[in-house]
């Protein structure tokens, strides 16, 4: 238990430049609060104490502003930045060193009692906003776009953005390399400006394109007007 505690203070030290101290995390950080909240009542679930679960984690939200259903796993190293609106399901599975932003929400899409939320793999970044619906995999080394709505599977290393949630970038992150996780969540690729971009690019080899198409048929004109003037004159000339 104390491992897991000391574990979590590292978590935030490893991924918040603001903070300062120790004593700091564990009076003023809402995410780590709600966490060590819910590692208790997550406890308390595990032993059928649901009633007494489901009110500590209440409490938590009371508190912090972050719901964590009792019954979600959630791995080591899991760290909940400012997290004001966070939302995780019943049946979410979190794995190691995961990060996410506030207002994120692990969601279910379906009323059934089965597994119904996402499960992320490790070292999985959540950008602001994000909500992330239904049962399926969120590969480890995932990043997901602030505001982005993902309701299909999300393989290993990928970048996700958008509404519905696309993926942009497949490449095997820089991660391993690092011993920190990636957050740079805010230089995701931006496929509607790409495809804006795009269009205004067509756009302009079209009227480029249109404008040499005028100036031809100027020319075309003008030469027939010359042409025609050539043979008025020789015709009155052979009358004359």
């Amino acid at each position: 238990m104390f491992k897991t505690f000391y574990e979590d203070i590292d978590a935030v030290f490893q991924r918040d430049p603001a903070v300062r101290s120790k004593l700091e995390v564990v009076v003023c950080y809402p995410g780590f609060h709600a966490l060590q909240l819910h590692r208790m009542s997550h406890k308390l679930w595990q032993l059928k104490m649901y009633f007494i679960a489901r009110f500590v984690s209440q409490l938590g939200r009371f508190l912090t502003g972050i719901e964590i259903h009792p019954g979600a796993k959630i791995g080591r190293g899991f760290f909940i930045d400012h997290g004001m609106g966070v939302v995780i399901g019943e049946t979410a599975e979190i794995g190691d060193n995961c990060t996410l932003y506030h207002g994120v929400t692990l969601g279910g899409t379906s009323w059934a009692k089965e597994k119904r939320h996402p499960t992320l793999g490790d070292n999985v970044v959540i950008g602001s906003g994000a909500k992330v619906l239904g049962p399926f995999l969120v590969g480890s080394g995932s990043k997901i776009g602030s505001n982005s709505v993902v309701v299909k599977e999300v393989p290993e290393n990928a970048t996700v953005v958008g509404i519905p949630g696309k993926i942009v970038s497949s490449i095997k992150q820089q991660q391993q390399q690092q011993q920190r996780p990636d957050l740079e969540h805010g230089q995701l690729p931006d496929p509607q400006a790409q495809t804006i971009n795009s269009l205004t690019d067509k756009v302009k080899k079209l009227e480029q394109q249109l404008s040499e198409m005028c100036n031809q048929q100027q020319v075309l004109q003008q030469q027939v007007s010359d042409l025609g003037v050539l043979t008025d004159g020789g015709n009155d000339a052979s009358v004359n």
